[in-house]
């Protein structure tokens, strides 16, 4: 037994690698991100924010891994030289392990939070793995995408000391960022998703209609967090619409190849700015 001890911990540190590229990392440290400085502005203290920071990143680990082992064969056939597990660095089932590991602790870290605010983060994870299984597939894909970003903000408001459904405004702009960053993801795959049978919403309208729908939901988001709080437009706010206008006109005005990149990263500055506008109001969202 112990002859083969030092190869097995081999194995698994060089797994490590791996697995940190198969969990979709950059998306899960964004969403871990936004939502933890959504927490801080909206009150609920240094503990508080710390244990929404850990159940979110459990959460979209979970559902990051979830992806990569659901799409291992699809992957493979498609050459990503991105997924371990598409080139042999991390079998399926390790990613699916990982995954199963990470949802398990991302329950007591959700309820660490309250009951109310626990399930309903919960309830969002179950959609991120919803989508992975079986809406990623169908017309309904941006569905997940819109329910879980629409109602992430009530992970933090449940989960205050006097706790409320997050007010309409924060629920209409997350659910269109939603709809647009599951356009913005899927965007640059769409000919190997099509080629592979994946055939949800995106894939249906096509890369040209994708790369002027993305920056459009996301400065609908930035219009609703405009005029959506209580109280006058403050200046920041109308300067950070108009900065999102700016760039979502420029995203899709500007001619490109259609393998350009610059709408992907258009819509990406108009949901940062969307994001800023909503941590400006954080105060007012409950």
């Amino acid at each position: 037994m112990s002859l083969h001890a030092p190869g097995a911990r081999l194995a698994t540190t060089r797994r490590v690698p791996a697995l940190v590229r198969s969990c979709h990392l950059e998306p899960a440290m964004a969403v871990t991100v936004f939502v933890t400085v959504l927490a801080v502005a909206a009150g609920r203290g240094a503990a508080g924010s710390a244990a929404v920071a850990a159940a979110v990143l459990a959460g979209q680990l979970s559902v990051g891994w979830c992806n990569d082992a659901v799409d291992a064969r699809r992957d493979t056939v498609c050459g990503r030289r991105d997924k371990p597990v598409a080139t042999g660095e991390l079998p399926p089932g390790a990613a699916a392990v990982a995954a199963g590991a990470a949802l398990g602790l991302c329950v007591p870290l959700s309820l660490l939070s309250g009951a109310a605010a626990g399930v309903a983060h919960l309830g969002m994870v179950a959609v991120g793995w919803a989508y992975n299984l079986v809406f990623k597939h169908t017309v309904l894909s941006p569905l997940p995408y819109a329910v879980a970003f629409g109602t992430l903000p009530a992970f933090v408001t449940l989960g205050l000391p006097t706790p409320s459904w997050p007010a309409w405004w924060v629920v209409t702009a997350g659910a269109l960022l939603g709809v647009g960053a599951h356009l913005v993801n899927v965007l640059p795959d769409i000919e190997d998703d099509l080629g592979t049978g994946v055939r949800g919403l995106p894939q249906r309208l096509g890369r040209g209609t994708c790369r002027r729908l993305a920056p459009f939901m996301m400065l609908t988001a930035v219009g609703v967090l405009v005029v959506g709080p209580p109280g006058a437009v403050g200046g920041s706010s109308g300067a950070l619409a108009a900065l999102a206008g700016a760039v979502a006109v420029a995203g899709t005005a500007v001619p490109s190849d259609i393998r350009s990149r610059w709408p992907f990263r258009a819509a990406i500055v108009v949901a940062g700015i969307a994001v800023a506008q909503m941590l400006l109001r954080g105060a007012d969202m409950a």
